[in-house]
């Protein structure tokens, strides 16, 4: 790789580092390439991009980023995985990691705040934001459709209020009309 290959790679990492949510830092070690090809898909559904990216580029390319405080875990073979899902991405790589031992979880990050393992296996446990978009959906339109049911109601009584003297006055002039 030249300097100019360099310098490319550098940038793109920064913007990658300036764009996303969250940064996944992983480690695999004697994985096949099988095992590869399923973690790169596992990341893909999971609308995540993982790549593997040389340590000394990566520690450059996260100078005056908010994720700076990752640059002390990319030491051996490492690749970072991110996405503007932090949850998604949290778990794709837990999930992977529990199915696979050559796959671990070296660190994450969202924002200024550096994940240890066990804080980016808990937030894999929280639901997606699609999940928590779903929710917050169904939480707003509950009472709404409360609201249509119930708003009917009141009506039909009103309507039985204003028929119920015609309902009367038609049985007097029924009875009336029989009597004469």
């Amino acid at each position: 790789m030249n300097r100019t290959e360099k310098v490319e790679l550098v940038g793109t990492l920064q913007q990658t580092f300036r764009d996303t949510a969250v940064v996944v830092v992983t480690r695999q070690v004697g994985m096949t390439v099988p095992e590869v090809q399923e973690l790169r898909a596992t990341m893909r559904e999971a609308g995540t991009r993982y790549k593997v990216t040389k340590n000394r580029l990566a520690r450059i390319a996260l100078q005056g980023t908010q994720y700076e405080g990752l640059s002390s875990v990319f030491t051996g073979p490492v690749a970072i995985a991110t996405s503007p899902d932090p949850v998604a991405t949290a778990k794709a790589a837990v999930e992977f990691a529990n199915r696979n031992n050559k796959f671990s979880i070296v660190a994450g990050a969202i924002g200024n705040t550096v994940l240890s393992p066990e804080e980016v296996k808990t937030l894999s446990e929280l639901p997606s934001i699609d999940q928590l978009r779903a929710t917050l959906i169904g939480l707003l339109q509950a009472p709404l459709s409360r609201l249509v049911g119930v708003l009917p109601a009141p009506a039909e009584q009103l309507a039985r209020v204003v028929a119920a003297p015609g309902a009367k006055m038609a049985r007097v002039f029924a009875a009336r009309g029989r009597q004469e």
